[in-house]
C-alpha cells in the first residue's frame, strides 16, 4: 500500500497503519482533535502527532470543520480504538529492518569515514567507507556522491540507538583483479615433464618395484 495514495474505508476492519485517509475535524480539545472518517469509530488525533514541531494549541494546526488528509497511526476495532497522525509515516519502521535485508537508497550526506543513505526509515544509515568497495577507497567522492542511488545491505541495526549500519560492497561481484591473480597463480604451476610423469605414476602404482622398473629402461 502506498501511503501517499488516498484510500476510501467502508468499514473499520479495512484500515491499516500507514494508509492515508480523509476526514473531516469534529472537534478539537487541548488533547488533541476528533475526526469523521465516515465510518462507525471516530479518529482521535494526539497533538503529538498534529506536526513535528512543538506546538501549544489544537487549533493553530486544525479547526473544527476543517477537510483534513491524514494518516492511520493504530487500529484495533475490538478495543474501538482508531489513532490517526498528521506526520507521514516512514517507509520502513525499526522493528521491520533486519540484517541480510537489501533496499535502494539515496546519498544525503557524505563524511570523511563514509556515506550517509536514506532507505525510507527515521534515520538514514550509514555506509562506512571499508564497505564501499571491494578494493581501498581514499575518499567516499571517489565512489559516490550526494544524490546518488545506491543499493546497500543491512549488516547491523541498533533500534535503541537509532542506528543502521548498512554495505555496497557485498552487494558487488569480487573485483577482477582478485580472479585473475588466482588464475595467474595457477597458470604459473610447473608442468611436469614427461619423465617427471612417468616417475609419479612408476612410484604410486608400484612403490619401488615400479621406480627399478622405470630406471631399467621397462614399462611400469
Amino acid at each position: 500500500m502506498d501511503k501517499n495514495v488516498v484510500v476510501t474505508p467502508e468499514k473499520i476492519d479495512d484500515l491499516k497503519p500507514k494508509m492515508k485517509v480523509t476526514g473531516k475535524v469534529l472537534k478539537t480539545s487541548l488533547a488533541g482533535a476528533i475526526v469523521d472518517l465516515g465510518l462507525d469509530l471516530y479518529g482521535v488525533i494526539h497533538i503529538s502527532k498534529l506536526s513535528k514541531g512543538s506546538i501549544t494549541r489544537v487549533a493553530d494546526v486544525v479547526e473544527e470543520g476543517q477537510e483534513i488528509e491524514a494518516w492511520v497511526y493504530k487500529v484495533n476495532p475490538k478495543e474501538d480504538r482508531l489513532e490517526l497522525t498528521l506526520l507521514e509515516p516512514f517507509g520502513v519502521e525499526w522493528n521491520e529492518i533486519k540484517p541480510g535485508m537489501e533496499y535502494e537508497g539515496e546519498v544525503i550526506r557524505i563524511e570523511k569515514y563514509g556515506a550517509f543513505v536514506d532507505i525510507g526509515a527515521e534515520r538514514p544509515g550509514l555506509v562506512h567507507i571499508s564497505e564501499m568497495a571491494h578494493g581501498y577507497v581514499q575518499k567516499p567522492t571517489d565512489v559516490v556522491k550526494q544524490g546518488d542511488s545506491v543499493d546497500v545491505k543491512v549488516l547491523k541495526v541498533n533500534p535503541r540507538k537509532k542506528q543502521i549500519k548498512l554495505s555496497m560492497k557485498v552487494l558487488e561481484d569480487p573485483p577482477m583483479a582478485a580472479v585473475e591473480k588466482e588464475q595467474a597463480t595457477k597458470s604459473n604451476e610447473p608442468t611436469p615433464t614427461a619423465f617427471e610423469a612417468a616417475f609419479r605414476q612408476a612410484m604410486s602404482k608400484n612403490g619401488n618395484s615400479g621406480l627399478n622398473d622405470l630406471l631399467n629402461g621397462h614399462d611400469a
